[in-house]
């Protein structure tokens, strides 16, 4: 009695789990709510689902919102999708609102996007609601040397054909950059620049700087100018201050060779007043010097010596006196 007991429990339980097994290859509830939505998916679809690894719900779900928007997606297409790491939830949701807003969007370019790493409902949305960037504090210097320091406002919009490979937001931002700093330094002055700000979009939007991006330049707006430093006058300074020190250094140059040649011709003067003993000792031996003559010479050496010390010491206002009065 107690072994038909088991029996039966075991067949039970034999029981449950094929049918576990069974409802799990075969998701009746998502069938019936494909059918009923009137984008039906064979049940040997579901089940070659399971076995691929794929998730019925997400393809399912999928295919429910896309043929409720009116688009005609197979679940094959979702299902390679999925299998290349996509989001299929995601590129679903960007058709449906592509769709609605009147915008072509295939489904292999959504994919595409989508596997580029781009968010491609995002995209879309921006494609509808273009989005406005504002670039950082551009400065620039004018003709005249005056330095302007300008932001700008850009507005963009999703170019969908070449989101994929396209240039992001930075490329953009740097390239408005560029022309702002080539405008305001092609302007003769600053005041200009001043009067006429929109002069600095008109001139960005002419040169077509979203070219090779994913967006489309819509309109730049100049947001705010400021005057900066005389960068000119700055520059004139430094350039003087540079000349300046050039010109000091070439003066120390010449005063450095003149103390040399003046110590030379020191050294040239006592190299002859060497001499002297030399000539007057060969004189004496020759006779052309006698001792009278020596000792003339030394007491007119002694005179000058005196005339000097006297003059050295009389005060400079009596000077001029003293020589008047001897004349």
């Amino acid at each position: 009695m107690f072994g038909v007991e088991l029996g039966i429990l075991g067949i039970v339980g034999l029981v449950l789990v094929g049918l576990f097994v069974v409802l799990y290859l075969i998701p009746l509830p998502l069938w019936i709510a494909a059918w009923a939505s009137g984008a039906y998916v064979g049940l040997s679809s579901l089940v070659g689902m399971r076995f691929r690894r794929v998730p019925p719900g997400v393809i399912v779900n999928g295919r429910i919102s896309a043929v409720k928007a009116g688009l005609d997606v197979s679940t094959n297409d979702l299902e390679a999708h999925y299998l290349a790491g996509g989001n299929v939830t995601r590129v679903v949701n960007a058709l449906i609102s592509a769709d609605k807003a009147n915008i072509h969007l295939p489904l292999k370019r959504a994919a595409a996007i989508d596997l580029a790493g781009r968010d491609v409902l995002d995209a879309v949305k921006m494609s509808v609601l273009p989005r406005v960037i504002e670039t950082p504090r551009v400065a620039a210097v004018a003709k005249d040397g005056i330095q302007l320091i300008a932001i700008a406002r850009v507005t963009v919009r999703t170019n969908l054909d070449r989101l994929v490979g396209g240039a992001g937001e930075e490329t953009v931002i740097a390239r408005v950059g560029e022309g702002m700093v080539s405008t305001i330094g092609s302007a003769a002055t600053h005041k200009a620049v001043l009067e006429n700000p929109d002069h600095i979009s008109k001139n960005i939007l002419a040169r077509g700087l979203d070219a090779g991006t994913a967006f489309e330049i819509l309109s730049i707006d100049i947001a705010d100018v400021d005057v900066g430093a005389n960068i000119g006058a700055k520059l004139q300074i430094d350039q003087a201050n540079a000349d300046k020190q050039i010109a000091q250094a070439k003066a120390e140059e010449r005063r450095a060779m003149a103390v040399a040649l003046e110590q030379e011709m020191r050294a040239r003067v006592v190299e002859s007043e060497a001499d002297v003993p030399r000539a007057m000792a060969e004189a004496f031996r020759s006779g052309n010097l006698g001792i009278f003559d020596y000792y003339r010479m030394r007491n007119l050496e002694a005179d000058t010596a005196m005339r000097h010390s006297v003059a050295n010491d009389v005060p400079s206002n009596v000077r001029p006196a003293i020589g008047q009065g001897r004349g």
